[in-house]
Formats: structure tokens, C-alpha cells, sequence
């Protein structure tokens, strides 16, 4: 195959040898199988961002996430080119970071090969027979399969949630059934647990969204709610490996105690009160200090 403007940076390095195929085309990136010396990899290559946007809902995801300085976090809020590249950069930095904590933290993901000029080099996920591994979503399962899987899954998201990680884009089209079993691809859009609003939403939408797929397979798996489950866990900060899961929430509710919320507020309007009168009384020159 004819080596892709984008991955040749990476053959004159010595880093690829040659592109066998294109894996896949998404909205984000290309993903090819090439070889690097005796090895069979992944390389997913991202689109320029001239190619696509980033929406508002987009922005969630970027809400907590560290940057580099204001200089760069103030390029990302501009439209122009500069502000795209330099959010770009931060999106594909997110996936390579995630990539490695998670490994380490033994989250079943592929193996970080390197990144060079926008190209991420990654193990490439093959099944028992070895061929390229399927992913969940072309698979027909028994119900036996589905519950396997299922328990799998959310042990996996239990053990990114114990390491601060979501990963913002779950579902049944970013798991891959390998030879050992599920691995979960495509991190772009993790966040920060402890750092965005949007997280306990975008938690419990991951696990609804492979709960709901596998439901398919065993109806009775659309009774539980892991996501509620596990993000109060999480919350109370009793969430760790060995947990043990029901599968139902139990919400804990009490009467709203409307007289100390009132007071709560007066109180504040008070002090607000007095507050804007110290600072038009220091304004007109009538506030003198005892």
C-alpha cells in the first residue's frame, strides 16, 4: 500500500518500515496496520483540524484537564488556526497519557508504542486465530458471553474510575474482543473524575451505554444501574478494586430541612448587604476605619 503523506515523518525515522492496510476511518482519525521491523502495529493517524470541530460538548470533556500555561490555554479559547492546533495537540496528548496510566494502572488496553507528528503507534489487538480483533459491536453473543463480558467491563470501569480516569466515550464500538478477552480503545475524550462537572453525566452514561448493548444479549442486565452504583461509591470515596457490586442504588433521602435553608440564605444576603455597603461607603469617601 501506498504510505499515507501523514506516516511518512515516521518511515524516514525509521520507525515504520511499511503500511500493510487502512483499519478504519473515523471523524477523528485513520487508523492503518503497518510494520515496524518484525512487528505487526497499530498507527492511528489524527485529522488535521481543519477536518473537524470541536463542539461545545466537546469543551466538557476539556473541562479540569491540565494545561501547559495561560498562553496556551488562551490560544485554545481563540478560533483562529493557532487556537485549533494548540487544542488538537491537546486532545492527542490526552489519549497518549491515558494510555500509559491506565496500562500501568492494568486496565486492558493496547500497548503504547510511541507518537511521532500526530501518529500514535500502538499494539494492534488480534484475536485467538489471529486475525484483527472484532469489535464488540459485530459480535453475536449468548447470554452467558453478554453476562462475561458485562462483569468484565465494569471491573475494567471501576478500576479507571480508582485511578481518577472516565473514559467519556464508551460503548460497544470502542471495545475490542481480543484473544484474552475485551479491550477498550479510542481515550480522546477521557477526563478527570475529580476535575469535571460534566463527570458523575458522562460516568454514568459510559456504563449505560455497554449495559444497554449487552441487555441485548441477557434482558436482565437492563434492571441494574452500575453507573449509580459506582459513582456513589466513588463519591463517598469507598469505590476500590475488590469492591463488591449489586448492581442497584439505593438513594438515601431525607426531609429538606427549609428552615436552616432559609436562614442559610439570609444570612448570606446579609452579609452580601453589608458588603456592598462597606464598598460604596469606601467609594464616596464616607467609610472610616476604627
Amino acid at each position: 500500500m501506498k504510505i499515507p503523506k501523514r506516516i511518512e515523518p515516521l518511515v524516514e525515522e525509521g520507525l515504520v518500515d511499511a503500511v500493510i492496510c487502512q483499519l478504519m476511518s473515523g471523524k477523528e482519525a485513520l487508523v492503518y496496520v503497518v510494520r515496524c521491523g518484525r512487528s505487526i502495529r497499530c498507527a492511528k493517524v489524527y485529522k488535521e483540524t481543519s477536518r473537524y470541530y470541536f463542539s461545545q460538548e466537546d469543551q466538557n470533556y476539556s473541562d479540569g484537564r491540565q494545561i501547559r500555561s495561560n498562553r496556551y490555554w488562551r490560544a485554545m479559547q481563540r478560533k483562529r488556526h493557532v487556537g485549533r492546533i494548540t487544542r488538537e495537540e491537546a486532545w492527542q496528548n490526552t489519549e497518549v497519557d491515558t494510555l500509559c496510566q491506565l496500562a500501568a494502572a492494568g486496565v486492558r488496553v493496547p500497548k503504547y508504542r510511541g507518537f511521532f507528528e500526530g501518529v500514535l503507534l500502538m499494539e494492534l489487538i488480534t484475536d485467538r486465530h489471529g486475525s484483527i480483533a472484532p469489535r464488540l459491536s459485530e459480535l453475536t453473543l449468548t447470554k452467558t458471553q453478554a453476562r462475561a463480558y458485562h462483569d468484565f467491563l465494569i471491573g475494567q470501569v471501576v478500576r479507571m474510575l480508582c485511578t481518577g480516569v472516565v473514559h467519556g466515550d464508551l460503548s460497544e464500538y470502542n471495545v475490542l474482543i481480543g484473544k484474552r478477552g475485551p479491550v477498550i480503545i479510542d481515550f480522546p475524550q477521557a477526563i478527570l473524575a475529580a476535575g469535571n462537572h460534566c463527570a458523575q453525566q458522562i460516568f454514568k452514561r459510559d456504563v449505560a451505554n455497554i449495559t444497554t448493548y449487552l441487555s441485548r444479549f441477557a434482558p436482565e442486565l437492563a434492571e441494574t444501574d452500575y453507573g449509580s452504583e459506582i459513582w456513589s461509591l466513588y463519591q463517598r470515596g469507598k469505590l476500590h478494586l475488590g469492591v463488591h457490586l449489586t448492581g442497584q442504588a439505593v438513594e438515601k433521602t431525607r426531609p429538606v430541612n427549609l428552615d436552616s435553608v432559609l436562614s442559610a440564605i439570609k444570612t448570606a444576603y446579609r452579609k452580601e448587604m453589608a458588603w456592598q455597603r462597606y464598598q460604596q461607603e469606601r467609594f464616596t469617601g464616607r467609610y472610616r476605619p476604627f
